[in-house]
């Protein structure tokens, strides 16, 4: 980007509806992976924080891994889908069914800016959790942010069996992952204190043990229900 044109615009001028080009959103797809990872600036960590956030895409583990690291650190771990389904009483393929994504997003912010202001948890969040600019700006600033990312192909190979997420239910899956990727993985990046690329793993407690390294590493714990 040395002409100075910000990711956004690029994206927009790419992939954008009326772009003139018609590239597909797998172009725009690969024209964001292209780019080094330098050049996605990841924020120093809100150190120290009380809360641990799991960010990332659909089949990236963040609820199995969150499980792992949640029983490690002796932390409670809250799953965000969960928590939303438990408080409307409907399944989320259901909620989508009767409120579409746009009813679907409101419950979800609304809850996690309830389940962030909580003090010493392990939180997975949903992959479009980022999508919202509030709830970016919640994470960023109530706890430590762990982007648990995957490509595609390691994608498509864990939820192929999954026949529940509404934003699956496409002819192509895997040109709707590449279109929620270049969306989403600018938000992820945006937000993230630390990185982890959960493809290389070999299942999610190998995923899980490097987490917690990391987390040694650079994460600074405060106690429960003391100010950060």
């Amino acid at each position: 980007m040395g002409n100075g044109e910000s990711l956004e615009r690029r994206l927009q001028r790419f992939g954008g509806p009326d772009a003139a080009e018609g590239r597909n959103v797998a172009a725009v797809a690969a024209m964001l992976f292209s780019i080094p990872h330098s050049r996605f600036p990841i924020p120093g960590p809100m150190n120290p924080a009380p809360n641990l956030f799991l960010v990332g895409p659909m089949g990236a583990g963040k609820s199995t891994v969150g499980r792992h690291v949640a029983e490690s650190l002796h932390l409670p771990f809250v799953d965000l889908d969960h928590e939303i389904e438990a408080h409307t009483g409907a399944t989320i393929p259901l909620i989508f069914e009767l409120e579409g994504e746009a009813g679907f997003r409101e419950r979800e912010r609304t809850l996690l800016a309830e389940c962030s202001a909580r003090s010493g948890i392990v939180l997975a969040t949903g992959g479009g959790a980022v999508l919202d600019a509030r709830s970016r700006d919640a994470l960023r600033t109530r706890g430590f942010v762990a982007w648990l990312d995957a490509d595609v192909d390691a994608q498509l190979a864990r939820l192929a069996r999954d026949r529940q997420r509404p934003l699956l239910r496409a002819p192509d899956r895997r040109e709707r992952l590449l279109e929620m990727a270049a969306l989403r993985n600018p938000f992820y990046a945006e937000i993230a204190d630390l990185r982890l690329p959960s493809s290389v793993h070999r299942n999610s407690t190998q995923a899980a043990q490097d987490l917690l390294a990391r987390l040694h590493a650079q994460w600074q714990r405060t106690p429960s229900g003391a100010a950060a």
